[in-house]
Formats: structure tokens, sequence, C-alpha cells
């Protein structure tokens, strides 16, 4: 597969310094058994894959018991037993969560190196890790936060998120999908007639994938990379003012429930208005599949997923890239077996385990397994006109009172209620990204 990944870090948040020491002993039992602590987030992918998963290492792992810890908000349960000094030796955790976690022990210089793993032999197979995975998901600052060469994280989902519809809509209307914003907004116009919104989102966080593709595709490569690393006056351009003009004249198509539902408590319900054709478009992630799996939805319904309309006729398109980690603490008590667990979850019997609940890994030649929806998801990386963006801001020391994620992203709820102007979410961007960029320094 082709990548063409424009990388940058994840802004970091502070939440204490998590460095300290492990807990005493090895993790062996009176039966010399190595008791291996599992941490994980439980996702749209949801839980049922990792227990398959430790099932069948264990089973070719007599040696090894694998004690899972899983939930929605893992971050709240295990972050005060690392404190503690009591860390898990295993952890499936990403960045871009409100807690941070996982660029905290970034930042802190917590993670153990992982570049052992990549040229590790997968347990049972004849490659390594790192002849298993596509090309352009290591080497970056996702998985490099230090540029030093050394992985600290290693990628273990990969998922391209976009615009999600029914396609099944477009089918009984005749209506064709936007391939540039002047349709985008026409066809907002014919939708308004048959009371139907052209935009929702579930919640505006979920507006990263969004605005990092909309950033490339008005600016290039290059305009993203200014804004992820704060160049002095990036939000004073042309480009910027163009970003914002879009979104503000998108946002006036929004879903009028939108803001009401735009919360972790009600979020699935702006979901649920794409499957009752009550709006067209929302920015999400292929998990989306598996999360509303059992929601009623409209007669011939099926999931279609499209990256932004391009800013001219026949212009490139990003589409922003979801990468998600697995990582071992550096207080881990169990580095050893830990490092060969992480191997063994790129495993051909792993992948299949992990695909069969939509959790789809970077592992080369893999897509060509897919099939149903999935298959459709993952050929958006084949158009040529498409180019895959792994987003993210870079990191900077905190800064007291300023979230740049939270500006860009949670203002859209301001504008769609009138309480913000898009002058106002202008200056405020250029206030935040100035105040970072010096932070950075």
């Amino acid at each position: 597969m082709r990548r063409s990944l424009v990388l940058a870090t994840a802004a970091v948040a502070t939440l204490g310094l998590l460095t300290g020491c492990a807990a005493e002993g090895d993790g062996s039992d009176a039966g010399g058994k190595t008791t291996l602590d599992v941490a994980a987030l439980e996702g749209g992918y949801g839980r049922d894959m990792y227990a398959q998963v430790i099932q069948a290492y264990e089973s070719a792992h007599p040696n090894v018991d694998v004690q899972l810890q899983i939930s929605k908000s893992i971050e709240d349960e295990i972050s005060p037993n690392m404190k503690a000094g009591r860390f898990p030796d295993v952890v499936v955790l990403g960045q871009g969560r409100k807690a941070a976690l996982t660029e905290t022990l970034i930042k802190d210089k917590a993670l153990e190196d992982l570049t052992p793993v990549l040229q590790a032999k997968v347990p049972g197979e004849d490659k390594t890790v790192g002849d298993k995975l596509i090309d352009g998901i290591v080497g970056n600052l996702n998985t490099n936060p230090y540029g030093d060469g050394k992985t600290y994280t290693m990628p273990m989902y990969y998922a391209p998120t976009g615009l999600f519809y029914n396609k099944g809509l477009f089918e009984k209307k005749g209506w064709k999908v936007p391939a540039t914003w002047d349709e985008m907004f026409a066809l907002g116009e014919t939708a308004k007639k048959d009371k139907i919104s052209l935009f929702t989102y579930p919640t505006a966080g979920y507006l990263d994938s969004y605005f990092f593709a909309l950033l490339a595709d008005v600016g290039g490569e290059q305009f993203y990379t200014d804004v992820m690393t704060y160049k002095q006056g990036v939000w004073q351009t042309p480009q910027a003012k163009q970003v914002l003009d879009l979104t503000t004249r998108l946002l006036k198509y929004a879903a009028p429930t939108t803001v009401g539902y735009a919360n972790e408590q009600d979020f699935t319900k702006n979901q649920q208005s794409i499957l009752d054709d009550k709006a067209l478009f929302m920015p999400n992630g292929t998990w989306i599949v598996g999360e509303m799996a059992d929601a009623p939805r409209a007669d011939g319904f099926a999931w279609g997923l499209t990256p932004l309309p391009a800013v001219t006729e026949g212009g490139k398109r990003y589409i922003t890239t979801s990468v998600e980690s697995v990582w071992v603490p550096a207080a881990a008590k169990n580095k050893d077996a830990a490092k060969e667990f992480v191997a063994y979850l790129y495993s051909d019997a792993a992948a299949a385990i992990f695909a069969k609940s939509n959790a789809i890994q970077p592992i080369d030649g893999i897509v060509n397994s897919l099939s149903g929806e999935n298959a459709e998801f993952y050929k958006v990386y084949e158009d040529p006109s498409v180019s895959a963006l792994v987003g993210g801001f870079a990191g900077t020391a905190p800064v007291e009172g300023v979230d740049i994620k939270g500006t860009l992203f949670d203002t859209a709820n301001s504008i769609i209620s009138g309480d913000k102007t898009q002058e106002q979410w202008q200056a405020a961007l250029n206030d935040a990204s100035e105040k970072l960029r010096q932070a950075g320094n």
C-alpha cells in the first residue's frame, strides 16, 4: 500500500510525574509462572477480542498468566496505581485522549524502548515484527517521539477516518457524494428541502480528523506542519481563514440536535441521526460499525466513507489516519515477557482475531484479506488523489489555560449556537498557538 504519512506528535498535558519505582518482585508466582498485567482501553472494538488473543497466547505459553484489565476509562483506573509505583506490564492506549496518559509518559520519558521488538521474530513465525509492518507506520514522531531512532510506542491498530454516511440513502435519492465543497453546500440545500441536515458530529472532539485533513487540503503538507508546530502567525494566514470560512459555513448546515447531544453521555444520539437519515455526514472512524452494530437503522442502510471534499476540483485530498498504540512502562516488572507478548500481538493468529472485531493492524497485506465494509473503507487509500495523514499537535511545555485542541475543536459548538463568531475563533487560535510556540522554544 502506498503510504504518504505526514507526522507530528500529539500535544502533551501534564498529569503529574509517573516515573515511580516498580513494585517489588519479578511477577512470578510460586509455581514459576510469570504473571503479565495487561491494561487496555475498551474502545469501539469491544473487549472480547482481547480475551481471545490472551487465551491463544496462554495456550502457546503455558508459563505465562496474562491478567487483563480493560475499561472505557482505563486511565482513571491505572493512573493511581502507577503513581504508587504499581505499573501494568503492557498498555494498549493511544494518544489524543482527554486524559493524555500516553503523552504524559512520553514527556516524562517513562516508556520502555521497544526497538528490540521490531527486530524480534513474531512468536511462532519466521518474520520479524518490523518485516510485517507497512512502510511508514514506525519511525515517525508518534512511534519515535524523541527523534533518536528508537521506538517507544508500537502502532497497534490503524483506521481511516473521514465522513461517514448512508450509501443506501444516496442511492435511493440519486445523490452523488460531493467531490468539491461547492457540491457539498449545494447538497446541503437539496437535503434541507427533505428536512435532512447536511452535517453532525458525535462530540466536537471528533472534529480532529476533519480539521487535520482540511488543513492539509487547503494549504498542503507544509501548511499542516506549520499549524501543528505553531509557526508564528500561522492562524493569521489566508489559508487559515479559508479553513475557518469553510467550517463556519458547514456548521450552518449542522443538525439542530448536534450541540445538545455532543457529550459523553449522548454522543451516540448524534451518530444515530446518520442511521435514521436525519443527517448526511459525520466525522468518525471505522470503529463506528461495531459501536452502532445493534442500533436501529433506516431501510437499506449501508455505511459509506469518503474523504472531505476537495478544495479545488481534482485537487489532492488527505484522510486522517487514526493510529492506536501499545507500549510498555519503563517501570514495568516483567519487561522481557511484555516485549514478547507485544511481538505476539502482530502474529497472524492475533491479527485474525482482532480483524473479526474490525480492529485492523498495520500489517503488510492485511487489507487483501478484508471483506465487506472494511474492504470498502480501506480502499480509500488506493485512490491516487488521496494521501494518508497521521495528525497531532507538537508537544511543548504545558501552558496554563491553553488547550489548542479544545480551542480548535470545541469552539464549533459555540459557532453553531452563535455564542462566538468566526473572528473570535481565529483570534483565540492565534493566541493559543503563539503561547505554545513560545513554550516550545
